[in-house]
């Protein structure tokens, strides 16, 4: 594995930061191993802390409203940009005309290109001419490996005895991978060993060890790469707990991820992510979302374990409204109800360690 950071990264997430559209370029703002994030690029908020506008909390990452403002003020302040990373998570991961030419800019100025959306920046003739003249790389984390690396289901995940512990959703875009990275944090603080099974692009550019990215695979090989990262992550390091990272939902009319990390991975447990005040599916005006017990009842049918705990995305919710939402929740499902985002991670870890194996 590559040293980590790679460099310093500027980020674009142009007309999109704070939505759901924006969610990688939040995921890199909050944390990430791979880069050093110096900006944000986004003129709707240009002048503000990314930070901030995510959680409330300064980070010291500006953002600006164009590529060139951003490079200006990291370079007159000693710090040399050295990737540009788009940010953007758009329904279909499709490449805007805005989002080429601000990737044609990134190239001229010197910049690597770094890109998760499912048009190919190294297949275009044009920037991939152009990287090469500035002697810069492209890279498409979401390009299909080629099939001799792909692996099919074997049955070897039934070696892997660590507590493997599944974070879905019950939407897209909800915070299933930030609550696995606090559950992570958590469990590490706790004294436990842990590992973190990323599953999409934005684990990956976060600089996750064990990563797939599930959305780019060949269906056939779905299970078999979902098995190979969980065990690979127990082969490596056998640690107390693995995360596995959810995706989409199950009931998501788009983005029905989540059944093949049951089948596969075979988790212990699963913590599920929920957004109460979220009515619709992510980006489906009139497709509702499924009750919350009908999701629970799904989950645990087709994985015969228990869903142990809700952990709760406050979007659109007031911070007074909050215990009572989560008390609601409990009532109506007779599970502890926690956010992360605002609270301690510990009583989630306290939930989870009754069920580790004393026994490895």
């Amino acid at each position: 594995m590559s040293s980590l950071p790679e460099g310093n990264a500027v980020v674009y997430c142009q007309g999109a930061f704070g939505t759901p559209n924006g969610k990688t370029a939040h995921g890199l703002v909050r944390r990430t191993n791979r880069y050093r994030v110096l900006s944000v690029i986004d003129s709707r908020h240009a002048g503000e802390d990314a930070g901030s506008i995510l959680d409330g909390t300064p980070k010291g990452i500006a953002i600006y409203g164009d590529i060139q403002e951003a490079l200006g003020s990291s370079r007159s302040d000693g710090n040399n940009p050295t990737h540009f990373v788009i940010g953007l998570a758009p329904d279909g991961g499709r490449i805007s005309q805005e989002v080429r030419r601000g990737v044609i800019e990134a190239i001229r100025s010197g910049l690597n290109v770094d890109s998760g959306l499912h048009d190919f920046l190294s297949e275009d003739i044009e920037i991939s001419d152009l990287a090469l003249a500035h002697g810069v790389r492209i890279r498409d984390v979401r390009k299909t490996p080629p099939r001799k690396e792909l692996h099919f289901f074997e049955g070897k995940i039934e070696e892997a005895t660590s507590l493997k512990v599944a974070v879905l959703g019950t939407d897209s875009a909800i915070g299933k991978r930030t609550t696995a990275w606090i559950l992570l944090d958590a469990f590490r603080s706790a004294g436990y060993s842990a590992e973190l099974v990323g599953t999409g692009q934005t684990a990956w550019m976060q600089g996750v060890q064990y990563c797939i990215i599930l959305d780019s695979l060949i269906n056939d090989f779905v299970s078999g790469e979902i098995e190979h990262a969980v065990w690979t992550a127990w082969q490596e390091t056998r640690p107390d707990i693995i995360i596995i990272e959810g995706q989409g939902s199950l009931m998501n009319p788009a983005y029905p991820g989540g059944f093949e990390i049951l089948a596969a991975g075979r988790p212990d447990v699963v913590i599920l992510q929920h957004a109460p005040a979220r009515k619709e599916y992510d980006g489906f005006p009139g497709y509702p979302i499924h009750p919350l017990e009908k999701q629970i009842k799904a989950i645990e049918f087709l994985s015969g374990k228990e869903v142990v705990a809700i952990t709760i995305n406050h979007e659109n919710l007031l911070i007074k409204d909050i215990p009572e939402v989560c008390e609601d929740i409990k009532k109506a499902t007779g599970l502890p109800v926690l956010d992360v985002f605002l609270d301690s991670a510990e009583e989630l870890v306290k939930v989870l360690t009754s069920t580790i194996r004393k026994e490895r």
